[in-house]
């Protein structure tokens, strides 16, 4: 296929690739951002136990009717017991035991007074309130039952999860395991930073832009080189790695030139090339095929271009793989808070700030080789074809970032 819809592409990229299922177990404190392999229940019900919510006097309802601050009635106070301890007396007509936030609820107890409603003695408190049976009372499983279903399978793992299945006793959880990608930015013009600049070359800037995106969505990439512009390196370099990763991506040598190798290295590795060329500016000439059912993913050189190719097509893919659906693309309705006066002949994606529903342009520079009007942008313009301009005040359909 050549020269396909945006929606057309990220379709057939999704048909041709699977999620990874399998899992292993980690600590729960490694667990944020993680995908979780399967269902978690509940081994307890929590709290594990009736028990307290607040300070003051275990007791039976039954004996403070008619309590009140003119008529006080006075228990015996037989225990007294603290949070993480229990008491092994059981409680009469009566008598009261002192009780602390979260404690045990003692046998023959069915409500907690607060201690502001008594005198707070130690050995005949005095009750200033009536209570009703189960007031101030907690029950086992008032939570959490033993047995529910707390988190789906496929969930991706945030702050309350973890602290949910740490109130469940567990330490550890099991999550589908980290994907792994391999990043490849092709180009002889292209110096690595830190060394000498030469004459017509530029510094790289894609490795770092795709390789820390992929950090940011828990993918880790365990290669990241640049390669010089040979065909065969490139293909001999996905062949040795290919079973080491999930994923290929790769920057440069799509378009149509004479260095524009990833056209001879596709079939040279022996790779099916699923398609060339998706409708859209920048990065037309991004390409995907499959090599032993991995998918190879390969965006323009340009690095706006790579970058705004990587979100829409890149996200999609490794979305499905790893299971987790927080990296998929996030598209929202916004009204232009400026104008955009360029037409657009193809379908167009323009770097913006999106704020309170509303959609800015913060720079002119629009080039797909310009990087730095990305800084401080969250969002892609999502201009139709045939666009003549955008307005302030048009309604868009805006990318987040």
């Amino acid at each position: 296929m050549v020269g396909i819809e945006l929606e057309k592409a990220v379709s057939v990229m999704l048909e041709n690739i699977h999620e990874i299922t399998d899992a292993e177990e980690v600590n729960l404190l490694e667990a944020n951002g993680r995908v979780i392999a399967e269902g978690f229940y509940a081994p307890i019900s929590n709290p594990p136990f009736d028990r307290s919510p607040l300070d003051g006097y275990a007791l039976k309802a039954y004996d403070t009717k008619g309590a009140g601050r003119d008529n006080p009635i006075k228990l015996k106070v037989i225990d007294e017991v603290f949070a993480g301890e229990f008491s092994n007396k059981v409680l009469k007509n009566g008598e009261a035991i002192r009780i602390m936030t979260g404690a045990k609820m003692p046998e023959g107890a069915d409500c907690v007074v607060r201690q502001e409603n008594t005198n707070e003695d130690m050995e005949e408190v005095e009750i200033y309130k009536e209570l009703s049976a189960h007031d101030n009372y907690i029950f086992k499983g008032e939570d959490i039952v033993k047995g529910d279903l707390l988190i789906k399978k496929g969930e991706v793992l945030n702050y309350v999860h973890q602290g949910i299945i740490a109130s469940m006793g567990k330490s550890s959880v099991k999550v589908i395991r980290k994907i792994k990608a391999a990043l490849f930015v092709t180009g002889d013009e292209v110096s690595s930073p830190g060394k000498d600049l030469s004459d017509g070359k530029i510094y790289d800037s894609n490795l770092y832009l795709i390789y820390s995106r992929l950090v940011e969505f828990g993918i880790t990439p365990i290669f990241a080189e640049i390669i010089e512009d040979k065909y065969e390196k490139v293909a001999e370099r996905i062949k040795k790695v290919i079973d080491e990763v999930d994923i290929v991506i790769t920057t440069g040598g799509v378009s149509v030139g004479k260095k524009d190798i990833l056209h001879e290295a596709i079939p040279f590795l022996g790779a099916d090339r699923i398609f060339w060329k998706v409708k859209l500016k920048p990065g037309t000439p991004a390409m995907f095929s499959i090599y032993r059912n991995k998918p190879i993913l390969s965006l323009s050189g340009n690095p706006f271009a790579a970058l705004s190719t990587f979100e829409l097509l890149g996200r999609p893919v490794l979305s499905k793989i790893s299971g987790n659906f927080n990296i998929n693309t996030r598209t929202v309705t916004a009204v232009m808070d400026s104008d955009f006066n360029k037409s657009s002949k193809v379908r167009r994606f323009v770097r913006g700030l999106y704020e309170d529903g509303k959609i800015k342009l913060i720079s002119n520079k629009h080039s797909s080789g310009m990087l730095s009007s990305m800084n401080g942008c969250n969002a892609l313009i999502d201009i139709k074809a045939g666009t003549a301009k955008l307005s302030d005040g048009d309604d868009v359909s805006v990318i987040l970032l």
